[in-house]
């Protein structure tokens, strides 16, 4: 173990980690070409992984954090970006056959938003691509991609995981072909299933494999899933309906996912069964929290922090907007019914030391286009960092999707005086001229008031602190909606918190004589939401004068509550019929009354509200 506590990430080849490094000692890219594989001296590549995104070797890409985890364990590693499917595969076959597994990175976003937009029209651009490009990946390249490997080296593992597979580890609604889909290890012959933030399976994976233990054996690895004849069961397994039960029936789907939601919740779940046609999905349960410690080790690991240079010249949207910027946590325990982060990285935060955030600020600085702005640093949220409960033994009975919806538990630490200190330190940097919150912020922890004098005073200096000096202009928040029978389906508190807010915000932008705007998301056509709900939403924004910029439709993606309920019209938890709007019209109609303002939209708007005699709103707007 060496004196960070690492000894996860420290592989035993010491001779192969040393190939990755220039003569000058600094970090390079992971090979991707042959030639490249070559100038490095190897003889073989142990693992070779293969990205629906631009390789950028930067660790909020999945690909690189996934190569550089195995990197650390000694292994000869190389990524094969984007690669072409429709010709004669040889992006496929060009690397030869690895000695251990294939791995698919399908990408950082999910392909089917990535290409679609909510009204299921196709994208003109990719921002993870190279020029904004679109049509480099396929729809769903974790099952195309792993169908090609397959049909090429049929005896080689194939190992998939990212957010595409996560949220589609068992029977799910895929709204882009509208029917109900079966986990996808039923359409991708991959050989294992990772879900959530992958680094600890797969040491673990590479652990055993080194070990001899053949591939077929590696059944019981947490946070892994599989498809299986019959695997053996055990009295703690729980046991889902069938796909097949679910295409006949409905309420089985959405039973089924109480059931899943509420095992990811749990500090220590149970294995899920699910038959699908003669074969059964069998998902493990998750790895514990991982460690301070542990998450360091991933992200102070040797990245480039740059796109690899075969893109020389060209712009890659998404690493623009995130290269000087900091991820600080994992993890949401916000729990909003649309929202996959908690599916994805799991509702408890796993945070990272300050010591590890600062060594990255300070590569950062470093960067020849740094011109003293950090862009953000952040996560899921801006304001979760080292945030848990204060008596574990009360979150290990807890299965709640959300500690703050409908209120904030009363056992969770929302003290801010940690992320205050975070901001301060790495003010002290002199080549940092300012530090921007580029993450949303949730408000309604900053509006709880605990009755610890402590805490309540650091949320407040931690609001004005950021008003004042890392506000690049506009603070984003997410109210989501105005009417509380939405919201309460969102999971997202009452209006009135966001009122208070958007009050005290405008209230210190006056005292300190500042310009900054608020920035508040909204979204149309959710589960349980009707034109009424809109009309009322465009009332209440106008009299705050704000006219909308940060809003969209609905979109349903697989594993969150309110895709169940779309899918479904049942409210899982309840039981209860939902309303929700789905045909173009009822979806473009929703979304018009945000632009109230609009000469297009006001003639359609009025006659609805004078058809329901909703004449004060017709006076109001």
């Amino acid at each position: 173990m060496d004196s960070t506590g690492h000894s996860s990430l420290r592989g035993t080849k010491q001779s192969r980690r040393k190939s990755t490094l220039d003569c000058f000692n600094q970090p390079t890219w992971l090979p991707t070409t042959k030639k490249e594989v070559e100038a490095r001296g190897w003889d073989t590549v142990d693992v070779v992984i293969f990205s629906g995104d631009a390789y950028v070797d930067h660790p909020s890409f999945g690909a690189a954090v996934i190569g550089r985890v195995l990197e650390a364990q000694g292994l000869h590693v190389a990524i094969v970006p984007q690669p072409d499917w429709r010709g004669d595969h040889r992006d496929f076959t060009k690397l030869g056959v690895p000695r251990l597994f294939f791995a698919v990175a399908p990408g950082a976003m999910d392909s089917m938003i990535n290409h679609y937009t909510a009204n299921r029209r196709l994208r003109s651009d990719d921002a993870y691509t190279p020029d904004n490009r679109a049509g480099m990946r396929p729809d769903y390249p974790s099952i195309v991609y792993t169908q090609i490997l397959k049909k090429l080296y049929p005896d080689t593992p194939v190992i998939i995981g990212g957010i595409e597979a996560s949220l589609r580890r068992l029977a799910h609604y895929d709204y882009w072909q509208d029917r109900l889909r079966p986990g996808i290890l039923a359409d991708s012959p991959a050989d294992m299933l990772i879900y959530g933030m992958g680094e600890k399976p797969l040491i673990e994976i590479v652990r055993l494999l080194e070990k001899g233990v053949p591939f077929k054996n590696l059944t019981n690895i947490p946070q892994t899933a599989y498809i299986t004849n019959s695997p053996p069961k055990t009295a703690d397994d729980i046991e889902l309906f069938s796909y097949e039960e679910c295409l006949k029936d409905k309420t089985k789907q959405a039973k089924n996912f109480r059931v899943i939601e509420t095992e990811s919740n749990k500090y220590e779940s149970k294995r899920l069964l699910q038959k699908t046609g003669n074969k059964v999905i069998a998902v493990n349960p998750p790895y514990p929290i991982e460690s301070t410690d542990e998450i360091d080790g991933y992200y102070d690991l040797p990245y480039t922090r740059l796109p690899h240079p075969k893109y020389k010249g060209k712009i890659i949207p998404a690493y623009e907007m995130i290269r000087h910027s900091v991820t600080i946590h994992r993890g949401c325990f916000g729990g909003c019914a649309f929202c996959t982060i908690s599916a994805h990285q799991g509702k408890r935060i796993k945070s990272r030391s300050e010591n590890s955030i600062l060594k990255e600020v300070e590569k950062i600085t470093q960067m020849p286009d740094f011109k003293g702005y950090i862009s953000d640093l952040g996560g899921p949220s801006a304001n979760m960092y080292m945030m848990k409960g204060e008596n574990i033994e009360i979150c290990k009975k807890c299965i709640k999707p959300s500690c703050i919806f409908p209120t904030v538990c009363k056992n969770l630490k929302t003290d801010h005086t940690l992320l205050s200190e975070l901001y301060r330190n790495v003010m002290k940097n002199h080549k940092i001229k300012k530090l921007s919150i580029g993450s949303g912020i949730r408000y309604d922890m900053l509006m709880y008031k605990s009755g610890i004098k402590t805490e309540d005073d650091s949320k407040q200096k931690y609001l004005e602190t950021v008003i004042r000096e890392h506000v690049s202009g506009r603070l984003k928040v997410a109210p989501e909606h105005t009417e509380k029978r939405v919201l309460d389906l969102m999971r997202k508190p009452p209006f009135e918190v966001f009122e208070r807010f958007n009050a005290i915000f405008h209230k210190i932008n006056s005292e300190h004589r500042l310009n900054n705007q608020l920035i508040p998301y909204f979204i149309s056509s959710h589960p349980g939401c009707t034109e009424t709900d809109m009309a009322e939403l465009a009332v209440k924004t106008k009299q705050m004068n704000y006219r909308l910029e940060q809003v969209q439709d609905f979109t349903p993606t697989p594993m969150t509550l309110a895709t169940e309920i779309f899918y479904t019209g049942i409210n899982p938890y309840t039981m209860e019929k939902i309303f929700t709007a789905k045909s173009k019209a009822e979806k473009e109609f929703q979304r018009s009354f945000f632009f109230w303002y609009l000469s297009e939209n006001r003639p359609q708007i009025m006659r609805f509200l004078r058809q329901r005699n909703k004449n004060s709103s017709v006076k109001n707007l």
